[in-house]
């Protein structure tokens, strides 16, 4: 299972879901960063929701953890627009207040 420091969740076009993760470096290391291959299920707790993506991977993410890092989201929109230019998919960060487990189940 996957837990990541940040995460928002993407839309690609109109029915394609991911999630975007980010880990904080540290003193020794960068900010890093994931997308996972689209979200399949989606369950939650109090305090976490549990994405599953097309690999079988969980990322177990906080509900008081949405967004990303100043790097992160500088990377993500290089996502964004490389992605519209090269092969016209629309991409779409997601509100927070989105509830999550209606996009899938």
């Amino acid at each position: 299972m996957t837990v990541p420091d940040k995460w928002v969740i993407i839309k690609v076009d109109d029915s394609l879901y991911k999630v975007f993760a980010t880990w904080y470096g540290g003193y020794l290391s960068s900010d890093r960063w994931r997308m996972n291959s689209g979200i399949v299920s989606v369950e939650e707790d109090d305090d976490f929701y549990y994405f599953e993506g097309n690999s079988k991977s969980i990322y177990k993410c906080n509900k008081k953890s949405y967004g990303t890092s100043f790097w992160t989201y500088g990377i993500l929109n290089g996502i964004i627009e490389d992605t519209k230019n090269e092969l016209g998919d629309e991409i779409t960060i997601l509100d927070e207040n989105t509830n999550f487990k209606e996009l899938i189940n």
